[in-house]
């Protein structure tokens, strides 16, 4: 280190700001560590403490109520990655550039990246060595099919690489580890919050793990934590599985992929999910949660993040090849994603349709329904023992006694049930019908906005509750959806956007394109 800062020990202070994945560090202008070293904004620096080393990103302030000219401020994803209490001496010094970096510019510059490349950009950003400027570099750089197919079988295997693996091996005693998972981009498709009691009620043995909300207004996670604690330690994680057979959790505290969390904090603000790291994202989970038998749902639909039949043939063969490779054993279902799957969007709305297919109500949205069926009778049919095309009548068998409920009120209970469920939102607005006529067409994109901007799924009593479905005959003035928020500016941010655009197009006849059938 600079001979210079050696003499000027820095006090430790923690600022109660979250930056999201990245580490951050404060330094007043007037800290002779900055004048010595010329330390400008955004320089990435090298903090040490108690034998603790990390990277950050440096912000100068001038206000000492934030720090004083002898404190180090620490943001609180810095802070916890430190690890020392607030106090603690430490001292700042320039950060060299992350190994990587070389092949992170290359990417940039369009060429291909290796093996080795991609294991120590991968190895970097886990470590948080990467600035959110350069994450997002990454990100932009390996947008859309910029990854060939052997790139993202190195960018999976990496990801697997950089974080914890758990081993199912004695539990199931050569038996399958089964997953599923969509793709996304269809609001509301909250079908894993069925699959994984009805299949795990099977006797199967299925610990989901699904991430946070990326460009949607709810993930599994954010639904699931309507009902339970989803951010489960490793080895709390693994406990509940050999109890309940499954779980539903957050990967991310469970250490699994991490450097896939901290790629997420870019793409969500981006809007970016590209296939190749969709790819690498989904399977990297899959496999280091334990996986070995995955069935995976990929929608087709005008509005869907697949929009056609052969880009939905060459995402699964993306997905297949990156499986084979890693020996997980894939079963691809092409699905309709004309429109939401039930009537609920945001993570509140999604968890009651989730209950009530499960308590058997008349009122549960059929499309839900019936879509978890066939996704968890595909899972089913990995059962050894089971014949293909017995699953289906399995998994409902397992739903209507009610079996499927029991085991996720287990679940819930091995996960830490919520004792105060949040509330769905009061404030609310109704968006009508324009016409008399027939729901034509469904925009999911500008539903999951519509959405978002009332405050899902940050705000989990938020969201869009839909009154009607493609192919429903409709009256003028007849409410279509109906907005929900709990803040006043958010109910507005919503209201202004389905004012300029519904969402929903009436027209005087059925004009509903056929649904897309699934796959083998």
């Amino acid at each position: 280190m600079n001979s210079a800062l050696d003499a000027h020990d820095l006090h430790i202070r923690r600022v109660g700001i979250d930056t999201w994945r990245e580490n951050v560090a404060y330094l007043h202008r007037d800290c002779e560590v900055v004048r010595a070293t010329g330390f400008q904004a955004l320089a990435k620096v090298q903090v040490r403490a108690n034998g603790q080393t990390i990277s950050a990103v440096l912000n100068v302030v001038d206000d000492e109520r934030i720090v004083s000219a002898c404190e180090l401020g620490l943001s609180e994803d810095a802070f916890a990655r430190l690890n020392v209490p607030e106090g603690h001496s430490a001292r700042v010094a320039p950060a060299e550039p992350a190994e990587s970096i070389p092949a992170l510019h290359r990417k940039i510059a369009g060429e291909r990246l290796d093996r080795e490349d991609l294991h120590a950009i991968i190895r970097d950003v886990a470590a948080a060595r990467y600035s959110k400027i350069e994450l997002a570099a990454f990100v932009v750089a390996t947008n859309g099919y910029d990854l060939d197919r052997d790139e993202v079988l190195h960018l999976t295997e990496a990801m697997i690489e950089a974080g914890r693996r758990l081993d199912w091996h004695q539990a199931v005693r050569g038996g399958p580890v089964v997953d599923k998972h969509c793709i996304g981009g269809i609001p509301g498709n909250r079908t894993s919050m069925l699959v994984v009691p009805i299949v795990t009620a099977h006797g199967m043995l299925c610990p989901k793990t699904s991430s946070r909300a990326i460009t949607s207004p709810a993930g599994t996670a954010d639904t699931m934590e309507v009902l339970a604690d989803v951010e489960l330690p490793f080895e709390r994680l693994r406990q509940i599985v050999r109890d309940t057979n499954g779980c539903l959790a957050w990967g991310g505290t469970a250490d699994l992929s991490p450097a896939d969390d901290i790629l997420i904090s870019v793409e969500r603000p981006l809007a970016i999910d590209s296939p190749g790291q969709m790819v690498a994202s989904i399977l990297s989970k899959k496999i280091a949660a334990g996986s070995t038998h995955l069935v995976l749902d990929i929608p087709v639909g005008p509005t869907a993040k697949v929009r056609s039949m052969p880009a939905a043939q060459r995402l699964r063969k993306l997905f297949e090849y990156v499986a084979d490779r890693l020996h997980l054993q894939l079963d691809v279902m092409i699905t309709d994603g004309s429109q939401p799957i039930g009537r609920g969007i945001g993570p509140v709305l999604e968890a009651r349709d989730v209950m009530q297919v499960l308590r058997n109500d008349p009122a549960a949205p059929s499309d839900l329904r019936d879509k978890a069926l066939r996704l968890a009778g595909r899972i089913i049919e990995f059962d050894p023992d089971v014949r293909g095309g017995d699953g289906w009548r399995i998994a409902r068998d397992i739903l209507e006694s009610g079996r499927a409920l029991v085991q996720m009120e287990a679940l819930i209970d091995a996960q830490g049930r919520r004792q105060q469920p949040p509330p769905l939102g009061e404030l609310t607005h109704e968006v009508l019908a324009p016409a008399d006529g027939v729901v034509g067409e469904i925009d999911n994109l500008h539903l999951a906005r519509i959405a978002r901007l009332a405050g899902a799924p940050q705000v989990s009593g938020a969201g869009v509750d839909l009154l009607a479905k493609l192919g429903d005959a409709v009256r003028t003035g007849q409410p279509l959806y109906r907005i929900h928020a709990c803040y006043a500016a958010d109910l507005t941010f919503a209201r202004t956007a389905a004012e300029r655009d519904g969402g929903y197009r009436v027209a005087a006849q059925a004009t509903v394109a056929p649904a897309a059938t699934a796959a083998a």
